[in-house]
């Protein structure tokens, strides 16, 4: 069952056959809550495109895009271990409205000033996870993958407000 078998060209891997419960208990917490801030993430970058800035607008699509990734990356995980997404990320989806719409009327300074604050905020929450969460082989690295990614966003960001 543990065995990582491809389906439709995808490798899928049931897991956490024979953790403790508290273990499971803490990659559940983990992965909804990483899914969620990427849900919301992916949200704010989806409304800042939608106007403002031209100069913006493609690093704020291949931002979105990231984003969609990792919103995959953490539900295939929570699927895999037989876990649902957390009930309420629709309030993230909100959250992520807000933050998005209202950084793009403010302006461009605005926008690049949220996505650094937001980026920053997922950096800690990604260190904080990895520091207190035992996960598995497969699913650690991908944490980390995420938390680079995020890491690169508040460069960029920093570099176009800068130049």
């Amino acid at each position: 069952m543990d065995d990582q078998k491809l389906f439709l060209g995808y490798p899928v891997k049931l897991r956490g056959e024979g953790m403790s419960r508290q273990r499971l208990r803490a990659i559940r917490k983990g992965l909804r809550t990483l899914h969620t801030l990427e849900v919301m993430a992916v949200q704010i970058y989806r409304f800042q495109a939608t106007g403002g800035s031209l100069d913006l607008r493609p690093h704020l699509i291949a931002a979105m895009q990231n984003e969609m990734r990792h919103v995959e990356d953490f539900l295939v995980k929570l699927l895999e271990y037989g876990f649902r997404p957390a009930w309420n990320r629709w309030m993230y989806w909100l959250v992520g409205w807000f933050f998005g719409y209202g950084s793009r009327i403010l302006g461009r300074e605005h926008i690049l000033k949220t996505g650094i604050w937001v980026e920053d905020k997922a950096v800690h929450h990604y260190g904080e996870l990895l520091e207190t969460v035992e996960w598995d082989e497969d699913t650690r690295p991908i944490v980390e993958k995420d938390r680079e990614d995020e890491r690169h966003h508040i460069r960029l960001w920093q570099s176009l407000q800068n130049g």
